[in-house]
């Protein structure tokens, strides 16, 4: 999966742990927040984007994004259960290298593109649970900007 900067350009995903690591480095007595959440948006096609942000809490940050596309989708349920699962498995990379490096207490949290009102509210549980059975923490809107905010635009 290939992922983009808007400070670094395109990258494979040990290029974007580099950078997070990187960027921790610089100010490594600051607290951080290591976010990964997926939006979708569908025209002709459904246009899948999952974001990985390294927020340094109170201070800014940085994010990587990969865009994928795929045919027309329009179950709401089944792109945002596919939305969840790109998150996981990024998630899944993102644990496995900051365990090889000696980073493995840095918690990831998965922010996902529901919330309590609207179309989505009915499967909050279910999604939550997936992202929680997988040892992540999970965050619904309004307080998932990681899916509804950044992945978002760049979906459009």
């Amino acid at each position: 999966m290939e992922f983009i900067s808007p400070s670094y350009g395109s990258m494979e995903i040990n290029g974007v742990f580099e950078q997070i690591i990187a960027y921790m480095q610089e100010m490594p007595t600051i607290k951080y927040r290591l976010i990964i959440g997926t939006d979708s948006q569908t025209r002709d096609d459904t246009c899948f984007v999952t974001a990985i942000l390294i927020h340094r809490e109170g201070r800014g940050g940085r994010y990587f994004y990969s865009r994928e596309k795929h045919r027309y989708i329009s179950s709401l349920r089944q792109r945002i259960f596919y939305e969840t699962s790109r998150s996981l498995a990024v998630a899944s990379q993102i644990t496995a290298l900051l365990a090889q490096n000696g980073f493995g207490d840095l918690n990831i949290e998965i922010h996902l593109d529901v919330g309590p009102n609207g179309e989505t509210k009915e499967l909050i549980r279910e999604v939550v649970g997936m992202v929680v059975g997988s040892g992540f923490d999970a965050k619904i809107k309004p307080e998932s900007y990681g899916a509804s905010n950044v992945a978002d635009k760049h979906t459009k």
